[in-house]
């Protein structure tokens, strides 16, 4: 049996690291690539070989850092990104070679490029699927509530991913839930993206560098949630001159000033923002408003400091904060902290590091502050990560591995009370947990058709002590109790995630692609609301919880026309999803010691097809989305055991999205959806007690809600040119045509015949026109 485990080492040792053979010397040309303005490292920038008997290129990595290998002789290497002019080098390649490249912005060309690389066919070429990048000066322009740029809701105009409902961030991608999306800032876990109950994103656009959407076929470097990854990478800031920027809306306003520490070694960059719905209302003339609280505020903070040519220390943080309250009747706060320590290293010209150490945090308090009813509840979930992500560079392979470990503390419910209040305090014990990974990815060009990306992550999870931890039976109630000291290991759980993707061109322009991937998770929401909101309880797998496992293939064709120009492609998948949690019926979520008793285990499955469009070039660009999918779960609980449609089920999803650039100072942009209702489950019938209207329910999930059906338009004017000082405004209308989308149906008596029901559908907007003053300096 050991040798048996030796050799098949070997043969995984011999696929990951096998480099081809040949009689001439290679040598390797790396650096990294820049924006000669700013100093920002350029991510996804290409540096291509152009006359070498095989044509190579690399894409630089998250930061700027790229490596090619070649035999020795005389190259010319050219090196571009979309909206900057391209640069070309000759070099005679006799050793190692250092290339660092600043590139100029302005593109050369006339019309605008919204694609977010400019690899000659990469989305085509390249194996990785179901991977998604937003161009950040598109959200310029796409028109979205309150005139404020959100990355996540233009994220919801994307195939695959589906809004969490009228105005929210919430978003669900290819069946899965509001919580199996890991939402990563800078390496950070975000627990809770949205402000203002969902209404804005935690993300200020301004402070955005990058943003990644992985919807399927996600890299081994990434785990922890079972649908997508939404990977945002912040400014470095610059560090050739300082400047300012920002914006002034309606409801809020937002700025930016960066600079740099060391001129051409390190900078800086800080961005905050702010509401001020609350100081309008102290304007009001009406005193029942004045007193109460309706604002968010959020700041990032980024710096960096360049030793020497491989060394590179990056800092980072994030802090937000929401606050809802009425004078003398409830006060509600809750918000993120993050914070991100990263250390770059070059070992070679082929071996790069990056080591990361991270802290995020967040937490929630509900405060009642009448007398007799005083009560304050406050709950957290903290964390504290350590990864190392190592990348190794040759001619075919991209190779990388590394680890990473995090710890998890969660403090459920703790309810404290003042005086004589009508509340019982109440302290649920926290939960820690231990949550470790390893994992390998190759990505190989086997041939000029043929490119290979695959890897395999080992994940464990641990359910650490101290505390008492109870096991339920089907009923629900209590079949053993144990008691756990500080540190002990009460659960540990192992899983093997493969991961793989192949892509096969057809020809220059045309490729079919197949993936696999598995994900598992094991920090879940519990909640019965269709999106996040302020107070969702997180529990980890325990004794009781086992780690939610996805597994999903997919296929697509990818096809480019007219150099590019247009961008079209289809994919179909299939997941199938174990171990997912459902609430019994009437179950409490909410400050329950004994939650995991009102749970339910079982299985679902999700299935779709994406098509999408897309034109990249010319005055007029935009794309077109639509899915067509099925989400369902099955319980033996509930339905009878037979399959339901999950809350976030939705058939038809179509999005437009259109930017038309009229001339060098005017641009109009539109974006209209369409999308089948959630599935929510409306009372089959009621009771009356004690003169209350009751009601009950029967099939989960088995009704549907009406449509959504939107059209936003925007307009932006930029001021004429300033060497010194730029300006522009942003005119929008959501909801142009004043369509009241369902946000929820209530039902209640009718006042008329309380024996007989009505049922009320409750819409949060009409039109909502906003202005923008948008300027930088």
């Amino acid at each position: 049996m050991q040798k048996r485990h030796i050799y098949y080492l070997t043969i995984l040792i011999c696929l990951l690291y096998s480099l081809p053979v040949s009689a001439q010397k290679r040598f390797t040309v790396s650096g990294t690539v820049r924006d000669s303005r700013t100093g920002e490292t350029l991510i996804g920038a290409t540096v291509r070989i152009q006359n070498a008997s095989a044509q190579s290129a690399a894409a630089t990595n998250a930061y700027g850092f790229y490596s090619l290998t070649n035999t020795a002789g005389e190259y010319t290497f050219t090196i571009t990104y979309t909206g900057y002019q391209q640069v070309t080098k000759t070099i005679n390649l006799t050793a190692d070679t250092k290339l660092n490249v600043d590139l100029q912005s302005g593109s050369e060309l006339a019309e605008v490029v919204i694609s977010a690389t400019d690899r000659k066919n990469e989305n085509v070429r390249s194996p990785q699927m179901g991977l998604d990048k937003l161009n950040m000066k598109d959200l310029d322009n796409i028109p979205v509530i309150f005139g404020e740029k959100d990355v996540l809701k233009t994220i919801q105009l994307l195939p695959g991913v589906k809004s969490g409902g009228e105005g929210t961030t919430g978003f669900f991608v290819r069946g899965g839930a509001a919580d199996q999306n890991l939402i990563l800032l800078d390496e950070a876990t975000v627990y809770n993206s949205s402000h203002l109950l969902g209404f804005f994103s935690t993300f200020n656009a301004d402070a955005i560098k990058d943003v990644s959407l992985y919807k399927g076929g996600m890299p081994s470097q990434y785990g922890g949630r079972l649908s997508s990854v939404l990977d945002v990478v912040m400014q470095d800031g610059n560090n050739k001159e300082f400047g300012i920027q920002g914006g002034i809306g309606l409801i809020a306003s937002r700025i930016k000033a960066e600079g740099p520490i060391v001129k051409d070694r390190g900078s800086f960059m800080i961005s905050a923002r702010r509401t001020y719905i609350d100081l309008l209302l102290q304007a009001s003339p009406d005193s029942s408003v004045k007193g109460n609280t309706l604002n968010f505020y959020d700041i990032n903070a980024k710096a960096n400091y360049k030793f020497d040519d491989k060394n590179t220390l990056y800092v980072s943080g994030y802090f937000g904060r929401d606050n809802i309250g009425i004078k003398d009747l409830f006060a509600n706060q809750w918000g993120n902290t993050t914070a991100t320590i990263r250390l770059n290293h070059v070992f070679n010209s082929r071996l790069f590091s990056n080591t990361s150490f991270i802290f995020n945090k967040y937490n929630y308090s509900i405060s009642l502050l009448d007398d007799d009813n005083n009560a304050n509840v406050t709950s957290l979930i903290r964390d504290f990560n350590l990864k190392e992500d190592l990348q190794y560079f040759s001619d075919k392979h991209t190779i990388r591995f590394g680890f990473q470990g995090t710890h998890h503390r969660i403090a459920p419910s703790e309810i404290t009370t003042n005086g004589n209040s009508s509340f019982n305090p109440l302290s649920i014990e926290n939960r820690y947990g231990l949550e470790m990974a390893a994992y390998v990815s190759d990505d190989w060009k086997l041939t000029d058709k043929f490119n290979l990306l695959y890897g395999v992550r080992l994940s464990s999870f641990s359910l650490l002590g101290p505390g008492t931890f109870n096991t339920y039976n089907a009923d629900g109630d209590v079949s053993s109790a144990y008691k756990y000291g500080s540190g002990e290991f009460v659960k540990t759980y192992f899983n093997l995630e493969p991961r793989m993707s192949l892509s096969y061109s057809l020809n220059e322009e045309n490729s079919v692609k197949a993936a696999y991937n598995r994900n598992t998770q094991n920090i879940h929401i519990l909640t019965n609301a269709s999106t996040s909101s302020p107070t969702d309880q997180y529990v980890m797998s325990s004794n009781n919880i086992k780690p939610e496992i996805a597994d999903q293939v997919a296929v697509g064709y990818f096809k480019n026309a007219k150099d590019n120009t247009f961008e079209f492609s289809v994919e179909t998948y299939y997941k199938w999803l174990q171990n997912q949690i459902e609430y019994k019926n009437g179950a409490q979520l909410i400050a329950n010691a004994n939650v995991e008793s009102e749970l339910l285990y079982g299985s679902g499955r999700a299935y779709g097809l994406e098509l999408y469009t897309k034109k990249t070039k010319g005055r007029l660009t935009g794309w077109i989305s639509y899915t067509l999918s099925k989400t369902e779960r099955k319980f033996d609980a509930l339905n009878s055991g037979n399959y339901f449609p999950a809350r976030q089920d939705r058939t038809h999803d179509l999005a437009l999205v259109g930017i038309y650039n009229l001339s060098k100072r005017w641009s109009v942009s539109a974006n209209y959806i369409y999308s089948t209702g959630n599935a929510v489950t409306y009372p089959a019938g009621k009771y009356n007690v004690g003169g209350l209207t009751t009601y009950y329910y029967t099939q989960r999930n088995a009704n549907r809600m009406p449509h959504t059906e939107r059209l936003d338009l925007s307009a932006t004017l930029k001021a004429k040119d300033n060497k010194r000082f730029r300006s522009s405004w942003s005119f929008s209308l959501y909801n142009a045509l004043n369509r009241k989308n369902p946000y929820a149906i209530q039902f209640r008596d009718k006042k008329d015949d309380p024996n007989r029901t009505e049922a009320v559908q409750i819409a949060l907007f009409g039109i909502i026109p906003s202005v923008t003053w948008n300027f930088s300096f």
